[in-house]
């Protein structure tokens, strides 16, 4: 085997435990008429960004907390968090005010009984390797496993999104930076 199959192995190992319905439950929190903003630290945090882009290029206002130009975050608003250990205090706290405030919480995380599990209105468990030994385990280095599992997740969740909002690859693509 090589390593690639390892890898692979290892992803669709955790994607077979990923439940569709907690997707399904997420997705039902984010609406067109709602402001959506992403949040998460380091790696977890680019997938967060690369979810925000998605959500962007099929019609949604979306922003990421900490970037310059984000506004206040509000009641009504919905606030999607990453963490693989669910216990990252730049990523739990600020999920801890927004829940106080009126924000519906999309919680993604490795561990059901994080505190960030436990703030989520919709919980997305992707139980690949972090940093803190939960989850599956893996070959890989630090929090991989569960960063590419994450992002094929928020990947789904946006295809389940832009067909339920009759989205096309060709009206997602005309919102594709044309600058490149």
């Amino acid at each position: 085997m090589t390593l690639i199959n390892d890898v692979m192995h290892e992803v669709n190992e955790v994607m077979d435990l990923v439940k569709e319905d907690q997707i399904d439950d997420a997705e039902g929190l984010i609406q067109m008429d709602r402001r959506i903003f992403v949040l998460g630290a380091g790696r977890s945090g680019l997938m967060a960004k690369g979810f925000a882009m998605r959500l962007m290029h099929i019609g949604y206002t979306v922003f990421v907390i900490g970037e310059t130009i984000t506004p206040a975050i509000k009641a009504g608003d919905v606030l999607v968090a990453v963490s693989g250990s669910g216990k990252t205090g730049s990523v739990v706290e600020p999920t801890e005010k927004a829940k106080q405030d009126g924000v519906k919480i999309v919680a993604v995380t490795s561990n059901a009984d994080s505190p960030l599990a436990q703030l989520g209105d919709a919980v997305i468990i992707v139980p690949g390797a972090t940093k803190a030994g939960d989850g599956v385990q893996s070959i890989q280095l630090l929090s991989t496993l569960f960063d590419q599992s994450v992002h094929i997740t928020l990947d789904i969740l946006c295809l389940k999104l832009s067909r339920r909002d009759h989205v096309s690859n060709g009206m997602a693509k005309s919102t594709h930076s044309n600058l490149e």
